[in-house]
């Protein structure tokens, strides 16, 4: 694939200054200029994408321009240890219509997927989620989502794709590759509590920020499940990050966002990243692009201590703890793994032989030891009966 055909090259002059003296973390990219092109990506683990678009935002305009910004202020960072080779692949070049630009980059997805590489999408409108999605429908595999989000982009079903309708064109696409949805920090003032039951009657799961909050790490095994996770910079409360046209009083703290994208590096299933609807027109001082720059860098700091301890189907015993738990009424027992590198729980939901193969990436679900300490108490956890009904 032609990478440079779908990219416009970053200009050198414009971050010449940030690259001088000690390392910084723009030195380790490999960055698509007009001199170099994009040249192999056979070692790369993670290449980032600017998406300088924002034609169906229309009540954010002005995001399209957030890419290049975010970049001032991640490439002064000083590097996570160890860092792995990384790619700045440039800015996607803008399509004649949005559904054009979706489309490639659909297409960039796939084969950077198939590559195995890792995407960072710096938005630009949330709507690109969509496009995100659409790369790995062309993989064909089922995927799990996350999105954090204090609102629900569902809109109402005729009206077209955009950053406040997007979620409903994904949820109606046949043939769909989503098998799991998860929606975290949504605020209940701005969400329909029909849409609420609508979600949870399809057999997502949908956390409001008061849930959250108590105890940001009671989210990470949602986190560890998805593989792609998608971020609106408007989930974190406008004394973090004004930088949206429609940030408010409350949401998640920047550090809790960044733990968020930490739990999302950390995890062997996440491939993808997307933040969107940073708008440089309502920052202040920089901050909303600091904070994503951040959150970019502890992700990078999470990939870098992936410790591939994802059980599998038919997990090594030398890598894991294995326990049996009987619940009364129960034919059978509910097996839970325990990693001895990460102790990370994990647990073995059923499923018929026939949908082994099609379902075999979601048999084994990330849990935490409270589930286990549930089971224990004769009290079935509600992620092992979620995703029981998904796969019967």
């Amino acid at each position: 694939m032609e990478l440079d055909a779908y990219f416009n090259p970053l200009d050198k002059t414009e971050f010449e200054s940030i690259k001088r003296g000690r390392p910084h973390f723009g030195n380790l990219l490999r960055l698509h200029t007009p001199e170099k092109g994009i040249s192999d990506l056979s070692d790369i683990h993670i290449a980032l994408i600017g998406i300088p678009e924002s034609r169906n935002a229309p009540h954010n305009a002005g995001c399209e321009l957030g890419p290049d910004i975010i970049r001032n202020y991640l490439y002064r960072l000083f590097p996570p240890k160890s860092p792995l080779p990384m790619a700045d692949l440039g800015n996607l070049k803008q399509g004649n219509t949005p559904e054009d630009t979706y489309a490639g980059l659909a297409e960039v997805y796939a084969y950077l997927r198939n590559q195995d590489i890792v995407p960072i999408v710096l938005g630009g409108s949330h709507d690109m989620t969509y496009a995100m999605y659409l790369g790995y429908e062309k993989t064909g595999i089922n995927i799990n989502m996350v999105n954090v989000d204090p609102f629900f982009d569902l809109g109402e079903a005729p009206e077209e794709i955009n950053h406040t309708t997007w979620l409903s064109k994904l949820f109606l696409r046949q043939p769909s590759v989503l098998f799991n949805y998860t929606h975290l920090g949504y605020q209940t003032y701005f969400v329909d509590s029909a849409a609420v039951t609508l979600m949870k009657n399809m057999l997502f799961d949908v956390y409001r920020l008061g849930q959250i909050n108590p105890n940001i790490d009671n989210i990470e095994p949602l986190v560890r499940n998805a593989d792609l996770i998608s971020i609106d910079i408007s989930a974190v409360r406008a004394s973090d990050a004004p930088g949206c046209a429609y940030a408010t009083p409350n949401g998640f703290f920047g550090d809790q966002i960044c733990q968020i994208t930490r739990f999302a590096g950390m995890s062997d299933k996440v491939s993808s990243l997307g933040i969107f609807e940073y708008n440089p027109k309502y920052d202040c001082n920089g901050r909303t692009a600091y904070l994503i720059s951040q959150m970019i860098w502890y992700f990078v700091e999470g990939y870098l201590g992936r410790l591939n301890d994802f059980p599998g189907i038919n997990p090594s015993l030398e890598n894991h703890f294995r326990y049996f738990v009987k619940i009364e009424n129960m034919e059978e027992e509910i097996i839970f793994y325990k990693s001895k590198k990460s102790d990370r729980w994990w647990l073995q939901v059923p499923c018929p032989e026939y949908l082994q193969t099609k379902y075999y990436r979601h048999i084994i679900v990330p849990c935490s030891y409270q589930d286990y300490q549930s089971a224990c108490n004769n009290e079935l956890p509600d992620r092992y009966w979620q995703f029981y009904q998904k796969m019967m």
